[in-house]
């Protein structure tokens, strides 16, 4: 029911997934799409996907709205293969904005390295 709407805003979805490795990224979506598909609500809806590995790792199962997204993002050869090098939040408020953040923990530098190039 909704995975035409999120169709609709896979690419730049993409493009900000690629873009969230340097810093947490914003979407503001057209409230009036939801509306027209009747799911519109003055309170608005809310959720948070997490992927890990190209996997949704929590529950989503709750809301509709969520699950089409999480399956218009993995049905997409392009997305499933960015979502496949980390992991990442995506996140949408009340205010129909989707924050997308990239959760893939950075790896440890050693003192080790450091003192290698010092001698």
């Amino acid at each position: 029911m909704y995975t035409y709407i999120w169709n609709k805003y896979l690419p730049v979805i993409r493009i900000l997934l690629k873009k969230s490795a340097a810093g947490d990224q914003l979407l503001s979506l057209n409230r009036e799409d939801f509306e027209r598909a009747g799911t519109g609500r003055k309170a608005g809806y809310k959720f948070v996907i997490v992927f890990t590995d190209g996997k949704v790792s929590n529950v989503i199962s709750g809301s509709d709205l969520a699950s089409h997204l999480a399956s218009a993002m993995l049905e997409d050869a392009a997305t499933k293969a960015v979502l496949q090098t980390g992991q990442f939040e995506v996140i949408l408020n009340t205010k129909f904005q989707i924050t997308i953040k990239n959760t893939t923990p950075q790896p440890v530098i050693t003192e080790v390295a450091a003192t290698v190039e010092a001698e």
